[in-house]
C-alpha cells in the first residue's frame, strides 16, 4: 500500500513539476510515508523515488480528524459580509462678486446629518469666473481637511461644471491655471462627481456667499467665516507641475546627509549609484554636470517658475523644447524630467500653437473620385477675373466630365446664381444628360438656396468641397490650369481677346489625347476621332479615300465598340491614379481626429483681420470636432455649441493642447 502511495506522489511530481519547483508542497496523509521514505534500509525502486522527490523539499503532515469546529470555522470564514456603503460627502458651492468685493458660500454634508457651512470673503478683486473656481477650491480644501475621500459636488455654475467635465474648453489664461489647480486637487480624491443644479436647489449656498445670517434647521451645525487674503494661484501648495514629482530630491538628500538607504537591496544599490553624481553645498543639492560643473537641483514649485520665465518671461522667446532645456542647463539648473517637461509646456503654450507653422505633409492617403459612366459626374469651378472682353466679360465658368475629361466653358460678365443655373441646364443637362453628381467649391453662387433647389428638382447630388481645399475638386482645377496656360501663350499683348480664343482652345483640348485615359475626350464622347484642320490643309488618307457608305458603316461599328474603348480608357485612368497614389502616400504623415477633440483651424487670408497685417495669427480656435465624414473631412462647432457651416479637411486642422 505504501508503494502505491509513493508512486502516486512521484507521478504527481512528474506531471506537476513546475508547480513543485516553484511552490512549497505540503502532503497531508494518514499513512507514515515520511518515516518509510527516510528508512536507510530501502532498496530497489523506493530508493530511486526517494532521490527524485528529495529535490522538491516536500513537507509531510498528518491529517487530523474532522470535527464540528472545522465546519463552524468554514461557515464563518466564507459567509459573505455585508458590503459597507462608501461614505459620500455632498458639497454645495456658490459665489458672489460685485464692485464691493466677493464671497464664497460652501456647505459640506456628511453622514449622521453632519453639516458644515463656510462663508469666505475675498479681500482682493475677483472676476465672476475667478470667483467660481475660488469657491470650488475652498470647498475641496475643506473636504480634504475633514478626510473625505468621495465627494459629490453640486453647483449652479454651468460654465465651470462643463469645463471640469470636459464639455467646455477654457480659453482664458487665468482660468486655465485655475482649471489645472482644480484638476490636481480633484485627483487626490478617490471619487469626485460635479453636476449642475438649478439655483433654487442651491439657495443656502447662495445666501452664504452673500454673507447673510440666515439658517436652515439641522443638527450638528457649525458656521465658519473666513477672509481669503490672496488668490489660490499664489499658494505654493497648489502651484505644482503635474508631471514633476516634488519629492525626488528627498531620497538623495537623506542618503548624502544621514546615510539612509531604502530597505530593498536593489533600490539601495540604485540609490548609491545615483547619489554619486550629487553633492550638498550649504543647504542646496547640486548635480555634477558635464556641460556645467554644478547644476542646482529644483523641486516642483521652482520648476514651474523656471519654465514659465524661460519660455515667456522678460528674457523668454517662445523657443522650442530642446532650446528651452539647453537654456535651463546653461543657467545652471536641473531636475530629472527636464526635457519632457519642456516638451509638454511648449506643446500646451497657446501662443506657440496659435502662431505655429502650417503643415506641409498631407494627413491622409490620396483618395480618388471615379465616375461610373460618361457624364455622370461633373466638376464645376470659376476662373477669373480676366481683363474685360467684349460685353464686359470678366469670368469663365468651367465644367469638366470626370470620365471623358470633356470640358464645357462659358464666359460671363457677372457670377450669379442665375447664370450658373442657366449654364448647368444648357451646357450639361440639355447637351448630354442629367448627371448623377456635381462637385463644386463653397462659392456663394454654388451654395445658394436657389441653385440647391434646382439641383434637387433634377435629382442631382451636390457635393460641395471642404473649405479652402481645392484638391477635392481637382478635375475642375486641372481644367482651369489647361485653359489658363493656353490663353497666356496665345494672347500675347491682346489680353482682351481671351473670350474669342476660348472656342479654339476647347476644340484643341478635345482633340488631344489625355495622359490618364490615353484617348481624346472627343473620341470617348462620340466614338470616333474629330476631323482637325491639318487634315484639310495637308490632305489625310481618310479624306482622300472617303466613301460615304463605307464611312457610315465604320461609324456604326465604332459606336458598337465605344463601350470597350471606354472600358480600356477607364483601366488606363485607374492605373495612372494608382501610380500617383504610391508617390503621394510616401509623404503622408497620418493625422486624424475623433468626435470631441479640440482643434485649431488654419486661417486663410479671407479669415484674417486685415488690421493685424503681418502680425495676424496663423491658426484660429479652438473648435470641437462633432462629426467625422471620413476621407479627412470633419464638421466643427464653436465651444459655445454653435456649429460651423460646411466641412473642413484635416489638412487645415491640428490638435489643440491645454
Amino acid at each position: 500500500m505504501i508503494e502505491k502511495l509513493a508512486l502516486a506522489l512521484v507521478t504527481a511530481a512528474r506531471r506537476l513539476r513546475p508547480y513543485f519547483q516553484s511552490h512549497q508542497v505540503v502532503v497531508k496523509t494518514d499513512y507514515p510515508i515520511k518515516q518509510i521514505l527516510r528508512k536507510p534500509e530501502l532498496t530497489g525502486q523506493m530508493i530511486a523515488w526517494l532521490v527524485e522527490l528529495s529535490e522538491f523539499g516536500i513537507q509531510y503532515e498528518s491529517r487530523s480528524a474532522l470535527k464540528a469546529q472545522f465546519l463552524a470555522d468554514f461557515v464563518a470564514e466564507l459567509t459573505p459580509t455585508a458590503a459597507e456603503e462608501p461614505q459620500v460627502w455632498t458639497l454645495h458651492i456658490d459665489r458672489s462678486s460685485n464692485s464691493k468685493g466677493g464671497g464664497v458660500g460652501i456647505i459640506l454634508e456628511g453622514l449622521n446629518q453632519v453639516t458644515l457651512e463656510q462663508s469666505l470673503k475675498f479681500s482682493f478683486k475677483v472676476t465672476n469666473n475667478q470667483a467660481k473656481y475660488e469657491a470650488l477650491l475652498a470647498g475641496l480644501r475643506l473636504a480634504r481637511d475633514l478626510g473625505a475621500r468621495r465627494v459629490s459636488c453640486n453647483s449652479d455654475l454651468k460654465l465651470m461644471v462643463e469645463q471640469l467635465n470636459g464639455t467646455y474648453q477654457e480659453k482664458d489664461t487665468l482660468l486655465q491655471r485655475y482649471f489645472h489647480i482644480a484638476s490636481h486637487q480633484i485627483s487626490s480624491f478617490d471619487e469626485f462627481i460635479i453636476q449642475h443644479v438649478p439655483r433654487e436647489q442651491n439657495a443656502r449656498a447662495d445666501l452664504l456667499s452673500k454673507l447673510t445670517s440666515t439658517k436652515s434647521p439641522g443638527q450638528h451645525r457649525t458656521i465658519i467665516q473666513e477672509t481669503l487674503r490672496s488668490p489660490s494661484l499664489d499658494d505654493k501648495d497648489v502651484n505644482v507641475s503635474d508631471s514633476q514629482d516634488q519629492g525626488w530630491v528627498t531620497g538623495i538628500w537623506s542618503f548624502l546627509k544621514e546615510g539612509i538607504l531604502p530597505e530593498d537591496k536593489d533600490e539601495a544599490r540604485k540609490m548609491r549609484m545615483r547619489s554619486a553624481k550629487f553633492v550638498i553645498i550649504g543647504d542646496e543639492l547640486f548635480k555634477r554636470g558635464i556641460s556645467t560643473p554644478l547644476l542646482k537641483c529644483l523641486t516642483a514649485p521652482q520648476v514651474a517658475y523656471v519654465i514659465e520665465e524661460i519660455h515667456r518671461g522678460i528674457c523668454g522667446m517662445h523657443s522650442g523644447a530642446r532650446s528651452m532645456a539647453t537654456r535651463v542647463l546653461r543657467a545652471g539648473y536641473y531636475w530629472p524630467t527636464l526635457k519632457s517637461d519642456c516638451q509638454d509646456y511648449v506643446q500646451k503654450c497657446k501662443e506657440c500653437q496659435q502662431f505655429g507653422n502650417t503643415h506641409r505633409q498631407p494627413p491622409e492617403a490620396l483618395h480618388h473620385m471615379m465616375s461610373a459612366w460618361p457624364f455622370s459626374q461633373w466638376g464645376m469651378d470659376i476662373l477669373g477675373p480676366f481683363p474685360p472682353a467684349k460685353g464686359q466679360l470678366k469670368f469663365l465658368l468651367v465644367a469638366i466630365d470626370y470620365f471623358t475629361k470633356w470640358i464645357e466653358a462659358c464666359p460671363l460678365a457677372k457670377i450669379t446664381t442665375e447664370n450658373v443655373q442657366r449654364f448647368t441646364w444648357r451646357s450639361i443637362v440639355c447637351r448630354f444628360e442629367i448627371p448623377h453628381t456635381l462637385v463644386t467649391d463653397n462659392g456663394r453662387q454654388f451654395i445658394a438656396q436657389g441653385f440647391e433647389d434646382f439641383l434637387r428638382e433634377l435629382g442631382i447630388k451636390h457635393l460641395p468641397t471642404s473649405v479652402e481645399h481645392p484638391q477635392t475638386n481637382g478635375q475642375a482645377e486641372a481644367a482651369n490650369k489647361v485653359i489658363l496656360w493656353e490663353l497666356k501663350k496665345r494672347l500675347g499683348n491682346a489680353k482682351g481677346q481671351w473670350a474669342d480664343e476660348l472656342p479654339s482652345i476647347l476644340w484643341a483640348y478635345h482633340c488631344t489625347p489625355q495622359s490618364t485615359t490615353q484617348e481624346t475626350p472627343y473620341r470617348l464622347t462620340y466614338g470616333a476621332d474629330a476631323m482637325i484642320p491639318i487634315e484639310v490643309g495637308e490632305t489625310s488618307h481618310r479624306r482622300q479615300v472617303f466613301n460615304s457608305e463605307q464611312n457610315a458603316r465604320e461609324l456604326a461599328a465604332d459606336l458598337d465598340l465605344v463601350d470597350e474603348l471606354r472600358d480600356e480608357a477607364q483601366i488606363h485612368e485607374e492605373a495612372c491614379k494608382l501610380r500617383a497614389s504610391r508617390r503621394y502616400n510616401t509623404r503622408v504623415r497620418p493625422r486624424s481626429f475623433r468626435v470631441g477633440d479640440l482643434v485649431w483651424r488654419l486661417l486663410g487670408e479671407a479669415w484674417k483681420d486685415t488690421s493685424d497685417g503681418k502680425l495676424a495669427p496663423t491658426w484660429g480656435g479652438p473648435f470641437r470636432v462633432i462629426e467625422d465624414l471620413e476621407n479627412g473631412a470633419y464638421r466643427l462647432q464653436e465651444l459655445n455649441g454653435k456649429p460651423i457651416p460646411r466641412t473642413w479637411n484635416a489638412t487645415h486642422l491640428k490638435f489643440y493642447f491645454s
